[in-house]
């Protein structure tokens, strides 16, 4: 069995998808570096129970997060499309607008911004909204970097899915009866 140690990262570089090696502080590495802490955060969220259709949305969008994460990693995805693991489409912007639609049938209106909080469960998706929409902004930087890196639909993804967290804290803080505090 090999060690999860490997030593290479002691100078602080990491290797990308093709074994590049780049600095662990290249946008990239924040980018999915980022993306990798939002999906820790939604493994979080799924083990408070947060209500079967819930929980399948976030398995789904763990696996997404993994494919994003990848796409980041690879300096081929751009020119090869990358693996077919790590592969987002339109579908999958479509999933997350059906996802808030369906959610956003349960709630009532906004009137106001509402401070994040509520119920546990509503408050981590409320940071994990936070940290998406970090994400968002490291994608964007690497996508103004136009190496390829991160591209039109990796920014749309991330954005929709920001939105959707925020539905999704509004719903479970409803499903529990936490109240919402309006700004």
């Amino acid at each position: 069995m090999p060690r999860i140690y490997t030593r290479a990262g002691d100078e602080g570089e990491t290797g990308l998808v093709d074994g590049t090696r780049v600095s662990k502080a290249d946008p990239r590495v924040d980018a999915y570096g980022d993306v990798d802490e939002l999906n820790a955060w939604l493994g979080l969220v799924r083990a408070r129970q947060p209500g079967a259709d819930l929980d399948a949305m976030l398995a789904r969008i763990q696996r997404d997060l993994f494919a994003l994460g990848a796409r980041l990693a690879d300096p081929r995805s751009a020119a090869t499309g990358g693996p077919a693991k790590a592969a987002l489409g339109q579908d999958d912007v479509t999933r997350l607008e059906n996802a808030i639609d369906t959610l956003e049938n349960e709630l009532p209106a906004l009137r106001r911004f509402i401070l994040p909080g509520g119920a546990e469960t509503g408050a981590l998706l409320h940071l994990s909204r936070t940290v998406c929409r970090r994400a968002e902004r490291r994608i964007v930087t690497v996508a103004a970097q136009g190496d390829g890196a991160a591209d039109a639909l990796a920014i749309v993804y991330i954005n929709r899915l920001s939105d959707l967290l925020f539905v999704m804290a509004r719903a479970v803080n409803r499903r529990a009866g936490a109240g919402e505090t309006e700004w």
